[in-house]
């Protein structure tokens, strides 16, 4: 492997190119400033850097590229496999603005199977794969693994509370009262009899699922022939949950095969990307992505993203794509290196592999036209936000605090971070607010932003364009005094009042400095922004709110209601299927449960839903 490198100063790309090898490697262009501005491999360089300087080449991307290279390196490599590592290794490292960079790089979820505890525990789990225990997955999208979980607690009754939970009951919690749970902890099912339930749900997840029909038959029939007719109507009843939950799945082939799919639409700098996993022959969804700065053409874009996602992501054996990719034998010889397994790469041209393909392709195509609608209604709310705020641009990252607890117990803020493409959900931190009088919001308020900002200042996160608070004149005034202690005298700070009737479209913005709140209007396309940024504020911080609550209980909400006793509970959760229909519930809802009235209704909503 050799480099060779251009004197910036006597550049010339066409003489450059024209001496350029014509051999496998890596290219790095520069600017005038010395930064890297885009790394490509090619299997000929001086053909592939001849492509930038056609006249034909009209793409406006290439076009603003070529006018800002200063100077070009280049690498030759042994093998255009080697040239791919290198290009990888290179935008992992520097994060060139031109290239793909996939930047959310969150894990897929598992369901996690805890064997080491004499009653396992089957939970929803993300995270580096190092526990002990048995993993199923992965699965991309994260509903999937919740909807898995509901039916095999509700088909089996494998727990899901922690350890600690388990050690310390004394009597059958909620889950075991809807009939979601048997209960282990307090010896109302064997070891034995549990260790077979935990063993049919590995089978359902092996995708065994005609193994445990027939088990669960036999043992009902043994039961019957025994006369045992009560342990044959348990086994009749959960073969028949059994086959509901099968009858509703959607079996995508027979076999055993595990499979990626992976499916790239649109046009450079606006690329779609949908990974869709089969495993088992089933597909377990799909995810999709929109990779950054691409300007190149779509099979260099897909094997950039192809190179970075398996960097996270263990393949499967055989990776399906929706177009030619002309270093598909690189790509695969790539990844067989890195799983030091054999990894197939190919498109497929007929049968079931085929409308695999064809199915993640549609899903990127609708990804694609999403995003760019939501895309279109961002621009037009972060333009209008400007002119209200009266700012000289659309700012590029805005953020907004909020307080919950309950009574002054459990306070938690949170920080919610949106910046041109919406939600920067990553960025997004909470804060266990402690040592404050209980239910001092101000306080809770100060502390928050004194640690948010503290990071700031040194250089950990940047300061948003415009900060937004919860609250009134009296939040600004304290969070205001947190600013000027550290150093932020010239942040701008917005606080979101609501209006006298608290209705929707009434909000009162408080920028500081101004001697009258901004009254916007319902039909300001600004305020829309601003109500969707403290909505998912005060979202975030009461989820984070309620965990807290939950955990520092050690039981359900729903226990920590006043006046609500185990029949109570038992009817609201019946009545709406479970904890998270009962907290999409209103007032309203709540009267129609059986013993609920409206003083109870009322209690209850406030409790779940605190500082609403």
């Amino acid at each position: 492997m050799n480099t060779s490198q251009a004197d910036p100063e006597v550049f010339d790309p066409r003489e450059f190119v024209a001496n350029a090898p014509r051999r496998p490697g890596v290219y790095r262009m520069y600017g005038a400033d010395g930064k890297l501005l885009y790394v490509g491999k090619a299997r000929s360089l001086r053909d592939r850097l001849s492509s930038y300087l056609v006249a034909s080449n009209v793409n406006p991307r290439v076009q603003l590229l070529v006018g800002r290279i200063a100077h070009i390196e280049v690498t030759v490599t042994r093998s255009e496999t080697e040239a791919l590592l290198l290009e990888y290794n290179l935008i992992k490292e520097h994060k060139p603005p031109f290239n793909v960079v996939l930047r959310d790089d969150k894990s897929f979820p598992y369901i996690h199977l805890a064997t080491s505890h004499d009653f396992p525990r089957l939970i929803y789990y993300r995270g580096s794969r190092q526990q002990p225990g048995r993993y199923f997955g992965p699965f991309p999208d994260p509903g999937a693994v919740r909807e898995t979980l509901h039916h095999l607690q509700k088909v089996f009754g494998i727990r899901n509370c922690r350890d600690s939970f388990f050690a310390n009951r004394s009597r059958p919690c909620l889950q075991h009262q809807i009939g979601r749970c048997t209960a282990p902890c307090v010896g109302l099912i064997s070891q034995e009899d549990y260790a077979r339930n935990v063993a049919a749900a590995v089978k359902i997840l092996e995708g065994r699922d005609s193994e445990v029909n027939e088990e669960l038959a036999r043992r009902m029939n043994e039961a019957a022939v025994q006369l045992d007719y009560e342990r044959a109507a348990e086994l009749r009843d959960q073969l028949a949950a059994l086959k509901l939950v099968q009858a509703q799945q959607v079996v995508a082939a027979e076999g055993d095969r595990d499979v990626d799919v992976a499916a790239i639409v649109g046009e450079p700098g606006d690329y779609a990307v949908t990974m869709m996993l089969i495993r088992g022959g089933r597909s377990l969804g799909a995810t999709g992505y929109f990779p950054k700065g691409s300007l190149a053409d779509p099979d260099e874009a897909l094997t950039s993203f192809l190179m970075q996602f398996y960097a996270e992501h263990d393949p499967a054996p055989d990776v399906l794509l929706n177009i030619d990719v002309p270093g598909v034998a690189a790509l695969a010889e790539a990844l067989s290196g890195r799983a030091a397994s054999t990894i197939g790469v190919r498109r497929p041209t007929r049968g079931l592999p085929l409308k695999w393909v064809e199915m993640a392709r549609e899903n990127a195509e609708h990804a694609l036209r999403m995003r760019r609608a939501r895309k279109q209604g961002l621009d037009e709310m972060f333009e209008a936000l400007a002119t209200l705020l009266e700012l000289p641009g659309p700012p590029r990252r805005i953020e907004c605090f909020d307080i919950s607890h309950t009574g002054g117990e459990g306070t938690i803020a949170s920080c919610v971070v949106f910046g041109p493409e919406g939600p920067l959900k990553k960025e997004y931190r909470r804060f266990n607010i402690e040592g404050v009088m209980p239910g001092d919001d101000y306080a809770a308020l100060a502390q928050a932003l004194r640690r948010r900002f503290t990071r700031i200042k040194a250089g950990e996160v940047p300061a948003p364009d415009v900060l937004f608070i919860d609250g009134g004149a009296g939040q600004i005034a304290e969070v205001r005094a947190v600013l000027l202690e550290l150093g932020f005298p010239s942040q701008l700070l917005v606080g979101v009042a609501k209006g006298v009737d608290r209705k929707p479209g009434q909000e009162r913005l408080h920028v500081f400095g101004r001697k009258q709140p901004l009254i916007p209007g319902a039909d300001s396309a600004g305020l829309r922004l601003v109500q969707r940024l403290r909505d998912e504020a005060h979202r975030f911080a009461i989820s984070g709110h309620r965990r807290r609550r939950a955990r520092r209980h050690n039981e359900s909400i729903l226990e920590t209601v006043p006046g609500m006793g185990p029949a109570k509970r038992r009817s609201l959760l019946t009545h709406f299927g479970g904890l998270q229909g009962v907290l999409r519930a209103g007032v309203a809802d709540f009267e129609r449960v059986p013993g609920i009235g409206a003083s109870l209704a009322r209690t209850l909503y406030d409790h779940l839903h605190p500082g609403e």
